[in-house]
């Protein structure tokens, strides 16, 4: 809920950047919490110095379509909160203690009390030093991914990827690297922040590394089958619409008031800054020994290899075994109504109301508007409808627009269904819908005589339907089902997606 919040006013404020004042307490204190809930290397390494959240908004400003997202920076990481405390005081500055950061209720509010009762100078910099491991495995992991997917993955412009098994080669590539190759493919898919892990993680490996692909699974919100006429050596990652849902669709509307809040170069000069920390953190061969590792083997593999001392080492699985405890008591007194209340929707995805020149941000990754205008109907079909019996553009739009959408001028959108693939082929073949009136009387502009037209919703519903279904043969079925499409109040089917 903060995040949402910071989110919703560095949009209307148009801030690109947000500094967050995680620091290095934060850092240990994470590490205890993901101990406790057997977390591997890589979730022990913390948070980042940057990341990247997208707003569940949509908006328009000045006319243009803007993929908004928000560069979180964290400068900190590597200070204490007593530098931070000192800092303050040698400033002359105040500062302000939330009162709930006290409170025994929340997790890391008790890991936070457990380890300021192990505040000697030597166990804080051995669990920095072992966090500070954990990171160079996560940037090595990283930079190891980054390289397989610039490699073997193409993401289409529909919203869904495309793996190379033949290049990936997955066989040859250890769990670990795998493992977030495919979470990372699947997440940016998705836009489903959730990490994969456990079971969902196994059962992802086993399907990548069967080769041909042969079959389809559905995990982690997304559907995975071989590309059409690849022969399984491809595999095709599209959203499942089956799936737990993603955020609910949001409008949303600002102006800009003409001032610009940060500059571009400062965010690229900070994602710059950001690639040269994490580069620096790439580990040598001999950090690759965590690679390997799970949760509970990390504290032991460095007490083995002298990072940790005995006590600290103890201090630690302490810390962890408490930690387990209070966890699985929070577990038992959760009742079965609060666990069905934190269930996502699963089911088909809801419609909403678009009007013209409104933009909806559809599934966590169709930025969409929609208008009618005379250069949309006369580009679609410059010939054989408007040189036909002189019929003037502007008189052909408004009829179309009038019978089409309705006179309220405002359509539904959802993803697309098979019944309007089959609405479609009908369509095309010059089959009436049923709902398009069949004649009326036009005045020509050139010559002021009134021109009877028949059938000229059928016609231009025939040949928009032979267009729709020629764009849409270049999308894989399975892609198809989670494309953006709009249609009238009745559910009928009015325009699939432009790019």
């Amino acid at each position: 809920m903060r995040y949402r919040l910071f989110q919703k006013v560095c949009i209307q404020h148009q801030i690109g950047v947000l500094l967050i004042a995680h620091h290095a307490d934060d850092q240990a204190e994470l590490f205890i919490l993901r101990l406790s809930r057997n977390s591997g290397v890589l979730g022990l390494a913390g948070m980042a110095f940057s990341s990247q959240i997208f707003s569940s908004y949509a908006y328009s400003c000045h006319d243009d379509l803007k993929n908004h997202s928000i560069l979180l920076v964290r400068p900190l990481l590597d200070f204490s909160k007593d530098d931070m405390y000192k800092i303050c005081q040698g400033g002359n500055r105040d500062w302000v203690e939330d009162p709930t950061n006290r409170s025994p209720l929340f997790v890391r509010n008790r890991i936070r009390m457990s380890l300021g009762d192990l505040s000697s100078c030597s166990f804080k910099s051995e669990l920095q030093a072992v966090i500070s491991a954990c990171r160079r495995t996560r940037s090595y992991v990283e930079h190891v991914c980054s390289n397989l997917i610039n490699e073997a993955v193409t993401v289409m412009d529909q919203g869904y990827a495309v793996i190379d098994l033949e290049i990936l080669n997955p066989s040859k590539i250890e769990d670990i690297f795998l493992s977030k190759f495919l979470a990372l493919v699947l997440q940016f898919i998705c836009q489903r922040q959730r990490p994969v892990r456990g079971s969902t993680s196994k059962l992802l490996l086993h399907y990548i590394r069967t080769f041909p692909c042969k079959t389809s699974l559905t995990a982690a919100g997304c559907y995975l089958c071989p590309t059409p006429g690849s022969r399984g050596t491809k595999a095709l990652v599209c959203s499942s619409i089956d799936g737990p849902l993603p955020s609910k669709l949001e409008l949303f509307q600002i102006h800009s008031d003409g001032e610009q809040r940060h500059c571009v170069t400062d965010v690229e000069q900070i994602l710059e800054d950001a690639k040269s920390y994490s580069n620096h953190l790439i580990q040598d061969a001999s950090d690759k020994l965590l690679l390997s590792m799970i949760s509970d083997s990390v504290p032991t593999e460095a007490k083995r290899f002298n990072m940790l001392s005995e006590s600290t080492y103890k201090n630690i699985l302490l810390l962890q075994r408490e930690e387990i405890k209070r966890f699985k008591l929070d577990s038992e007194v959760t009742s079965d109504s609060q666990l069905m209340h934190a269930v996502e929707c699963v089911g088909t995805y809801p419609s909403i109301p678009l009007q013209p020149g409104q933009v909806c941000y559809f599934m966590n990754r169709f930025f969409v508007t929609w208008k009618l205008s005379k250069e949309n109907g006369s580009r679609a079909f410059p010939r054989e409808v408007h040189n036909d019996g002189g019929l003037g553009e502007d008189s052909w739009d408004e009829y179309c627009s009038s019978c089409l959408v309705g006179d309220e001028m405002v359509a539904e959108l959802r993803h697309m269904i098979e019944s309007d693939w089959l609405y479609l082929a009908k369509l095309s073949k010059g089959l009436s819908s049923g709902n398009l009136p069949l004649e009326r009387v036009f005045i020509d502009e050139k010559t002021g005589q009134k021109v009877e037209k028949t059938n000229l919703c059928a016609d231009y519903g025939r040949l928009s339907a032979k267009r729709a279904i020629l764009s849409l043969k270049s999308i894989p079925v399975a892609a198809r089902r989670s494309l953006p499409v709009l249609v009238s109040s009745h559910g009928q089917l009015l325009s699939i997606p432009v790019s």
